[in-house]
């Protein structure tokens, strides 16, 4: 009985700490400022088919995209073996389906070990690509140190996690010869565990079988830590896009409400506000995660930091400072930090830090041409302009802090009603002259 019980302690003690992580991850978004995103549900769930399960948009790059496509479809085929293994583990069985399912079992299991298979091979070179190959984006100066490392474990832990079904089923498949004819370990099964004992092949089984159950866990609960959280956001994230048309700016409903009044010549400007507006104005764009949407914050906490945005990014392909990686990766650093500020001493805590200035610099967002490229090559629909859009109004709304260039159009516009230094009627006057 000793087995079933250790097994049910690691079940309660795994999805405890991940719930724990989940509701702080959970909570951190929930700093952000309210959005409705509840409209056009039929839009909604399409584009998160599209998108998050059938990797769309990944397919701009083949290659890239079929060695993710492995792991992903590996991952998600594999918890079929996770729920036997559960039910094994609770029930002190042994391959609890085998022979209700019979032949069905023997090729979903051989199935699995297909896609393992493939998924060991992307794994590999994805790996390569980033270690040996180093391609540019995935090795940017905001990828050093711990992004870097976080890439290599997850990789590294889905290599053991293979090593160990291979493991589990080869030793089987060597205990009981002839019963279990799974495509790849019955192969690799006899080469590798053939001649040995049976006392041996059992300790081999059951270390494979717990390795794989213990790195299932170590996986699900490093998770909320890492850049790989979007293998769950990117669901709920697709759900909740943006479905107006790129370039399409918001509009603050404060600034919106004024010019409104200013409008209307029956208006009184003096007039009290109505019961229930007289509340505290929100601040003009965002200098902190706190004054983004929990939309932005949810974007930060799905990045998957390819670098596909970045790569995409017209400013930092000809060498300016902007990364659109950086902005949601400094925004989830920034969300950490003050949700476990909040948490620890209080809901009213302020460390004198911001994103705008303390994490983000002025040089980055003023370098954004506001294309939309980064938008329209995230895989999981993320959209860092939003962020850097708010950021620029912060500062022109609160600091009235406009770069040189844009203060000659803003004031042109102001008095000419154009950009340029002459009236719009003035701007066929060159016609005259030829």
């Amino acid at each position: 009985m000793i087995t079933p019980i250790l097994f049910g302690l690691l079940l309660v003690v795994g999805f405890g700490f991940f719930g724990w992580n989940v509701m702080k991850v959970r909570s951190n978004i929930k700093l952000g400022r309210e959005l409705d995103r509840k409209d056009n549900s039929g839009a909604r769930w399409k584009t998160m088919i599209l998108v998050a399960f059938g990797q769309q948009k990944m397919f701009a790059r083949p290659i890239p995209a079929l060695l993710h496509f492995a792991i992903y479809a590996a991952f998600v085929i594999t918890q079929i073996e996770l729920i036997e293994i559960v039910v094994d583990g609770l029930s002190s069985g042994h391959r609890t389906f085998a022979d209700s399912l019979g032949g069905f079992y023997t090729f979903m299991i051989s199935f699995i070990e297909i896609l393992s298979v493939l998924a060991l091979i992307a794994t590999v070179i994805f790996l390569a690509r980033r270690n040996l190959i180093k391609v540019p984006r995935l090795v940017m100066s905001e990828m050093k140190g711990w992004p870097k490392m976080d890439g290599n474990m997850i990789l590294f832990m889905e290599i053991i996690l293979v090593c160990c079904i291979f493991t589990m089923n080869g030793a089987d498949v060597a205990l009981h010869p002839g019963e279990y004819n799974f495509a790849i370990s019955s192969l690799i099964g006899p080469a590798l565990f053939g001649g040995m004992n049976p006392e041996t092949l059992h300790v081999l089984e059951q270390i494979g079988w717990w390795g794989h159950i213990f790195m299932v866990f170590a996986f699900l609960n490093y998770l909320p830590y890492s850049k790989h959280f979007h293998i769950l956001l990117a669901f709920p994230n697709t759900y909740y896009s943006n479905l107006e048309k790129k370039g399409k700016f918001t509009n603050m409903e404060s600034v919106t409400k004024e010019v409104k009044l200013m409008m209307d010549p029956t208006a009184d400007p003096f007039a009290a506000p109505a019961e229930g507006e007289a509340t505290e104005p929100q601040r003009f764009g965002a200098k902190d995660v706190t004054d983004l949407t929990w939309k932005n914050l949810m974007d930060s906490y799905t990045c998957t930091e390819c670098g596909r945005c970045t790569s995409s990014c017209p400013a930092n392909i000809t060498g300016k400072l902007l990364s659109p990686r950086k902005i949601m990766m400094d925004t989830r650093d920034r969300l950490v930090e003050v949700g476990d500020n909040k948490r620890k001493h209080g809901s009213d805590y302020d460390d004198g830090k911001s994103l705008l200035g303390d994490y983000i610099t002025e040089e980055e967002i003023w370098a954004c041409t506001s294309c939309n490229a980064c938008v329209q090559e995230c895989p999981v629909n993320i959209d860092p302009l939003s962020i850097i859009v708010d950021l620029r109004r912060y500062l022109v709304m609160e600091e009235s802090k406009v770069p040189t260039e844009l203060t000659g159009m803003l004031t042109n516009i102001e008095n000419n009603g154009a950009p340029w230094q002459f009236s719009p009627t003035d701007r066929l006057n060159w016609k005259d002259e030829a």
